[in-house]
C-alpha cells in the first residue's frame, strides 16, 4: 500500500467494515423472516445469540484474511 501505516490502518479497516456490512446484508437475505422483528419485538434470545455469534465469526474471518 503505501509507506505511512496509519493510511494503511484506516484503508484496511474501511474495506473490513464495508465487507463486514455487506455479509451481514447477505446473512438477512438467507435468513427466512425478519431478524430484527423476532429479535426487538418478539425478544427471541436464542436468535439474538445465533445471529450475534455470527457476526463474530464474521469479524474474525475478515480480521484474519485482511492481516
Amino acid at each position: 500500500m503505501t509507506e505511512y501505516p496509519l493510511i494503511n490502518a484506516a484503508v484496511f479497516a474501511g474495506l473490513g467494515i464495508l465487507i463486514f456490512f455487506i455479509a451481514f446484508a447477505i446473512l438477512r437475505k438467507i435468513v427466512p423472516g425478519d431478524l430484527w422483528k423476532e429479535v426487538l419485538e418478539e425478544r427471541n434470545m436464542a436468535l439474538a445469540v445465533l445471529v450475534g455469534l455470527i457476526l463474530v465469526g464474521f469479524a474474525i474471518i475478515i480480521a484474519a484474511t485482511m492481516h
